[in-house]
């Protein structure tokens, strides 16, 4: 089979573009991976097999068909289909330079827009939602002792799930000062500090599965039945099954039925921010880059503002009511003129 141009393309912006001149994390050449081999899928089922598929098929009109199944038949929302077309787009940045012959559908397909995305009320857990989570995990089981130390560790760190897959032994500095050393996105490496609490959860786990050793430096820090470290999937698994435990407890606590592992990290933000933790700090242990991104926890907090509001209030309220707010009798008054 004749290499086509597409394929040539999309294996050099892969393979040689993003890691070499873009300096791309592998969860990113990932993502953008996954949303080629999307495409290659939805260019089969119009006809065109991977064997045909040119940069000169590969047009604005297939674009936004690929776009609008992603929405119609895969049922994606706006924020994943924005997400597929950033990488759709730097690929194309990419493609305009090597085959300038094809500058004008390329710009034609960079010029396809966002769709703005719907804003929804950020989803967090209370404080004592989270330790009816945790009290979940049975800790007299393997499992339970690695999910327990798993889901207080996501919690207490504010780390994406990725993050916390991606941890090894390596990156904890136990002693007088714990920290944890959380590669992020764009490999952007951040310290967060750990305290007492978190320690004395994770060092029982760290000596039962000998990751203290140093031969086990780089082995995942949690990881399943096959030694391998956890995926997405699996984290999410475990925390919507303990999610479930929690919601059939009684009491006064109630979980909300949509619950994710980025849950976690937004209350761990809250409850640093409730606590009156600088937004700039907050900012530099979840990592993100502006503390723009940061001051959504703040224009979130519905107690922070009701409190503020409170504060500032003066009353306006005349101390006298007016006679028809104090007499029972309206028409008994209205009788007398």
């Amino acid at each position: 089979m004749k290499p086509t141009n597409f394929s040539k393309c999309l294996t050099g912006f892969l393979t040689g573009y993003l890691p070499h001149e873009r300096g791309a994390s592998k969860n990113t050449i990932s993502a953008y991976r996954d949303t080629f081999i999307l495409f290659i899928n939805y260019m089969k089922i119009q006809g065109i097999p991977v064997s045909r598929l040119t940069l000169e098929n590969t047009n604005q009109m297939a674009i936004v068909g690929f776009l609008d199944w992603l929405q119609v038949e895969r049922k994606n929302g706006n924020a994943t289909r924005n997400a597929r077309l950033a990488a759709i787009h730097a690929f194309f940045h990419y493609m305009q330079y090597q085959y300038p012959e094809h500058l004008y559908e390329c710009q034609k397909i960079l010029s396809i827009p966002m769709k703005r995305k719907a804003v929804v009320p950020m989803n967090y857990l209370t404080i004592d939602a989270i330790k009816m989570l945790l009290r979940q995990p049975d800790t007299r089981t393997v499992r339970g002792r690695r999910d327990l130390a798993l889901l207080s560790l996501m919690y207490d760190t504010g780390a994406r799930v990725q993050e916390i897959i991606d941890l090894t032994p390596s990156s904890l500095r136990l002693d007088k000062l714990s920290t944890i050393r959380i590669n992020g996105k764009g490999n952007k490496t951040r310290i967060v500090p750990m305290l007492d609490e978190q320690v004395k959860l994770l060092e029982p786990y760290l000596k039962e599965h000998d990751l203290l050793q140093a031969y086990n430096d780089v082995h995942p820090l949690f990881f399943n039945s096959r030694n391998e470290k956890l995926t997405r999937a699996g984290v999410n698994h475990i925390l919507l099954k303990y999610a479930d435990m929690a919601r059939k407890t009684t009491g006064e606590v109630h979980l909300p039925e949509k619950i994710s592992c980025h849950t976690l990290r937004h209350s761990k933000a809250m409850h640093l921010l409730q606590a009156g933790v600088n937004l700039v700090y907050i900012r530099d242990i979840l990592g993100h880059v502006s503390v723009q991104t940061t001051e959504v926890y703040a224009r979130a907090d519905s107690r922070a503002k009701r409190e503020a509001i409170q504060r500032a209030y003066t009353s306006v309220v005349p101390e006298k009511q007016p006679v028809w707010l104090s007499n029972e009798n309206l028409l008994d008054w209205l009788k007398r003129f």
